[in-house]
């Protein structure tokens, strides 16, 4: 029972690798690439891993899947936001398909740093909450 098991996890951690590197030829641009093998292959490397220390069973191989699986969970993500990332600021196109740009005007062009909200609805004055002046008909302003 054992080892039908450990076939199981370790097909379908292969098939989710494959599905990645198919997501890579597939995607039209490079974030759907990234988005695709980032998840693919975290998912298919952690079921190889436990398919891998279920099949050998001692500790050693536990701990150092264990820890192969921690490394790869706490890294890659960090590695695609900064790729992709970079890629925005390079000016990577879009697929065709995209429709929206979240975070187009976002950031400064020279620094790459966040530029401050528009503060220009929030104002210094107490609200008609903290006030008591509020009408109950009126819906609040946010």
């Amino acid at each position: 029972m054992n080892d039908f098991i450990v076939g199981f996890v370790l097909i379908v951690g292969s098939i989710l690798v494959a599905i990645a590197a198919l997501g890579v030829l597939r995607m039209p641009d490079l974030f759907l690439r990234m988005s695709t093998t980032t998840k693919g292959s975290v998912f298919g490397l952690v079921l190889v891993m436990v398919g891998s220390a279920l099949f050998f069973g001692d500790i050693a191989v536990w701990t150092k899947a264990m820890a192969t699986v921690l490394f790869v969970v706490l890294t890659l993500p960090v590695a695609a936001h900064m790729i992709g990332r970079a890629g925005y600021f390079d000016r990577t196109p879009l697929w065709s398909g995209t429709t929206v740009d979240e975070l187009s005007g976002k950031y400064d062009p020279q620094s790459h740093e966040l530029q401050p909200p528009d503060t220009s609805l929030v104002s210094d004055s107490p609200s008609e909450a903290e006030s008591g002046d509020r009408d109950p008909g009126k819906s609040p302003q946010l």
